[in-house]
């Protein structure tokens, strides 16, 4: 394995615990009346690389699943997530 599929490996692990973990805390604060993570941040995260984090988060915590706009975001940003994956692919 070279050193680039390690990075990119270990960006794409990070990546997804992070969104996972954002969208849980966002739950999490949601129930609690606090400083809610804006929804361009979770699609944001979703967009670098942690779209799959991010789907398996909204299922586990059924957090932002009635949302329709969200779902819009959040759908457009596997689009940059999938290129990254597919770049890292292709020049692997």
């Amino acid at each position: 394995m070279s050193k680039f599929d390690t990075f990119a490996a270990v960006w794409f692990a990070a990546c997804n615990l992070a969104t996972f973990l954002a969208f849980g805390f966002d739950k999490w604060r949601a129930g609690r009346a606090g400083q809610r993570i804006p929804e361009f941040a979770l699609a944001l995260l979703g967009a670098l690389g942690g779209w799959p984090g991010g789907w398996l988060a909204m299922k586990f915590f059924r957090h932002k699943t009635a949302k329709g706009t969200f779902q819009i975001k959040y759908a457009l940003a596997l689009i940059p997530c999938a290129v990254e994956v597919w770049a890292w692919w292709h020049w692997r």
